[in-house]
C-alpha cells in the first residue's frame, strides 16, 4: 500500500483531534480517534496499560482537575508499514491549569478500519532530560 498525500493529511489530523477532544472534555468521542480494542501505554508515567476506548476514556473523567488544558501535538513524522499500518511519532506539549508545561513523544500504530484512520496502540513517552538522557 503507498500512504498518499489524503492519508498523510487524515492520519496528521487524526492524531490532532486527539487533543481537541480531551480539551473540551468530548471523551465519548475518542472512538474518532482510537480503534475499540486500543492499548493505551502510559506506563511510563507509573499507570497501567489502558486496553480499549472506554477505558481511555474513563481514565481521562478519573483525572478530572489534573487533566492538562491543553494537549499540543507537533513534529509528526508518519512511516509506512509493509502491512499497510502507519507508524506515527510525534510530539506533545502538555499545558496545566497552573501554566506548567510537560513534553512527552507520542509511538503511534495507525491502521485503516471502515470508519477511517484510527490508532490501534498508542505509546506514551514522557521527555523528563535533554538529549535523549
Amino acid at each position: 500500500m503507498t500512504l498518499t498525500c489524503e492519508d498523510r493529511c487524515a492520519v496528521t489530523e487524526l492524531i490532532a483531534l486527539h487533543g481537541h477532544l480531551c480539551d473540551s472534555g468530548e471523551l465519548d468521542r475518542l472512538d474518532e480517534v482510537f480503534t475499540a480494542d486500543v492499548i493505551y501505554d502510559v506506563t511510563d508515567f507509573g499507570q497501567e496499560v489502558l486496553r480499549g476506548v472506554e477505558a481511555c476514556a474513563e481514565a481521562g473523567r478519573a483525572l478530572g482537575e489534573l487533566n492538562p488544558v491543553g494537549h499540543h501535538v507537533t513534529n509528526i513524522v508518519l512511516t509506512e508499514q509493509t502491512d499497510g499500518r502507519v507508524h506515527a511519532r510525534s510530539k506533545g506539549i502538555g499545558v496545566r491549569a497552573d501554566g506548567t508545561t510537560g513534553s512527552l513523544t507520542y509511538e503511534d500504530i495507525v491502521v485503516r478500519v471502515d470508519q477511517g484512520w484510527r490508532i490501534s496502540h498508542r505509546k506514551v513517552l514522557a521527555r523528563r532530560v535533554p538529549l535523549g538522557g
